[in-house]
């Protein structure tokens, strides 16, 4: 299959500090690989610090803060797990906001491992189907979602994976869905219109 372009996407890759290195660094490889501009975005400006595994890792450099950018100015978003990175997102209202705003233009969303956690504080799982590291599966049925053990999920431009050994998977399914763009929901007509 020939490799997606994203050259004209602008992804938005929201971090704190305490994200899973490879599942931060493994998709904004693949996304700047397939063409397209990768922010970090996170609640303070500066540099991030990662977790690698059981101890810190490296910094990396913050591009913008959630208080200053808008979900319009992106075409999907990259939530990385790490245990602590997503529980201080969820947190913090405008985390929360900024995502909340992807689910309802029913953006693509990439979120793997604990990066589905902020994803409840949304109120957007109702009735979708995802995966996840298996501590989030309680929270994340009680959020109104379908919780599957599977090395990547698709639900209608949302792509959950469960650890970073389904890297490979998880980023090829985040390439394909942002290149296909916004996902029609049930209560939009715009796209196909189907009759009956």
């Amino acid at each position: 299959m020939a490799q997606q372009n994203l050259e004209n996407k602008k992804v938005a890759v929201l971090v704190t500090d305490g994200f899973e290195e490879s599942e931060f660094t493994e998709p904004v490889a693949a996304l700047q690989h397939a063409g397209a501009s990768v922010e970090v975005i996170s609640l303070k400006p500066g540099k991030v610090k990662a977790w690698a595994d059981k101890e810190w890792g490296d910094e990396y450099r913050v591009d913008n803060t959630v208080d200053k950018v808008n979900a319009d100015d992106y075409d999907a978003l990259v939530l990385p797990g790490g245990v602590m990175n997503p529980d201080k997102l969820r947190m913090d209202p405008g985390a929360v906001s900024f995502v909340t705003a992807f689910t309802d233009k029913n953006k693509p969303i990439a979120a793997i491992c604990h990066g589905p956690w902020i994803l409840i504080e949304t109120g957007a799982l109702e009735g979708r189907t995802v995966t996840s590291w298996p501590s989030l599966k309680t929270d994340l049925i009680n959020a109104g979602a379908t919780w599957v053990d599977e090395e990547v999920h698709v639900d209608n431009g949302l792509v959950t994976s469960r650890n970073p050994g389904d890297l490979p998977a998880f980023c090829k399914k985040m390439i394909e869905e942002i290149a296909e763009g916004r996902h029609v929901s049930s209560g939009q007509t715009t796209g196909v219109n189907q009759l009956g």
